[in-house]
């Protein structure tokens, strides 16, 4: 079981979302994701994925014994059914258990429900209360809804990637799945919120998001900009466009320090602290706007005294002058950090093989109801009698599916 240290779950009661029941037929990032943290905060949640291989982030990125350490965080408190959707027999597995449940949550290209004969439609009207989500690269609708959508994609079709680089140098990916990611979020919010329509009307839902307007919906200013001004923000860097001081500083041992001194008082604290009351005083820059008009010339006073000094000997005058500051961490840095140990984000599972292996804890944080890690993530169909035979499958039928490979 996961650690829990700095978490608060000696104050709380029942888990927020105990007694939710939560279908996930998607397969890698986004869906899942979505269903991990509902199921964080006690959902119950049985993941189908195909016999044989499974889902294939089993086998993404690093393996430990032939599974990547990724699914014990992705997997977690979930059951598995492994079913074949292809078959008659395994969609009607899926209709039934559709039938009692809370929520359904697929990640599939637009179309495949439907042609399994799982049309969110004909699941609706089996069961009036059941909260459908579908993420897709385009969305359900529209000219682009068939084409094959990857996160990476999607960030690049909601404007984030043409802003990660340096400027006149080639675009790169934020180095995470964070258009799957944020889509993922998406889903959890509309899903909360169908809850919430569902307890006054009694009604279930089509819940729609598309990883692109996942994407475009955290671009901040970038489309009024535009329209207003015809201004196309370009990438720049580390810094932060409009917003000024607020950059990444060399500092005198190679590394760099993150200096957010824009806010106006925090700007006249910072130019006190590196020697530059003269800046700190101009009655030109008190305000945003006049700071960004100079910002080369504020970034090289701040760049000349962090020059000077380690990355701690900055970080720490910030501090005591109450700047926002920060370093860039590595893994290793968090791994280490007290701050995210105090608060319960480092934690540990034990595996199969008696290993212990270190997984992020749960976010967000409730008082009264917190999020908990109750069960690693399962091996491909660990739950699929149990899960069958909830639906009043027998044994006998159980095991003519599984001798016709349909479930495993």
């Amino acid at each position: 079981m996961a650690s829990t240290h700095g978490d608060l779950s000696s104050l709380a009661g029942p888990a927020a979302l105990a007694g939710l029941k939560v279908l996930e037929l998607g397969q890698l990032i986004a869906g899942p994701f979505a269903a991990k943290t509902l199921a964080d905060f006690g959902a119950e949640v049985v993941k189908i994925e195909p016999p044989g291989a499974g889902d294939p982030l089993r086998k993404w990125r690093l393996l430990k014994d032939g599974t990547s350490v990724w699914w014990q965080v992705q997997s977690r408190n979930k059951r598995s059914l492994a079913l074949d959707l292809r078959t008659p027999e395994g969609q009607d597995v899926v209709r039934r258990l559709a039938a009692e449940a809370d929520v359904l949550i697929e990640n599939f290209r637009p179309g495949a429900l439907e042609g399994w004969n799982l049309a969110p439609d004909d699941l609706l009207a089996a069961n009036p209360r059941l909260i459908v989500l579908r993420i897709s690269g385009y969305g359900q609708t529209g000219p682009y809804r068939n084409r094959p959508g990857f996160g990476v994609v999607a960030e690049a079709m909601g404007g984030l990637r043409h802003l990660t680089a340096e400027p006149g140098r080639v675009p790169v990916r934020v180095g995470v799945s964070i258009g799957d990611t944020l889509a993922a979020l998406h889903g959890v919010i509309g899903i909360l919120l169908a809850l919430q329509h569902r307890h006054a009307s009694g009604q279930g839902q089509v819940i729609d998001v598309a990883l692109y307007e996942a994407v475009f919906n955290c671009m901040e200013s970038l489309l009024p900009e535009y329209s207003a001004f015809g201004a196309v923000r370009e990438a720049a860097g580390s810094a932060l466009p409009g917003i000024a001081p607020s950059n990444a500083y060399r500092c005198a041992d190679g590394g760099y320090a993150l200096i957010a001194g824009n806010g106006d008082s925090i700007f006249r604290r910072l130019m006190t602290l590196i020697g530059r009351d003269d800046l700190g005083q101009d009655a030109a820059l008190a305000d945003n706007a006049g700071r960004v008009a100079r910002v080369a010339e504020l970034d090289a006073a701040i760049g000349t005294w962090t020059a000077t000094r380690t990355v701690d000997a900055v970080l720490a005058a910030l501090d005591s002058a109450s700047v926002p500051a920060g370093r860039i961490y590595t893994v290793a840095d968090i791994a280490a950090d007290p701050h995210y140990r105090a608060r319960g984000m480092l934690g540990e599972v034990q595996l199969d093989d008696g290993s212990v292996l270190a997984v992020p804890g749960i976010c967000p944080k409730l008082s009264a109801s917190p999020g908990s890690h109750r069960r690693n993530a399962p091996t491909i169909g660990q739950d699929s009698d149990a899960t069958l035979r909830e639906i009043g499958l027998t044994d006998e039928q159980i095991a003519a599916l599984r001798a016709r490979g349909i479930v495993a």
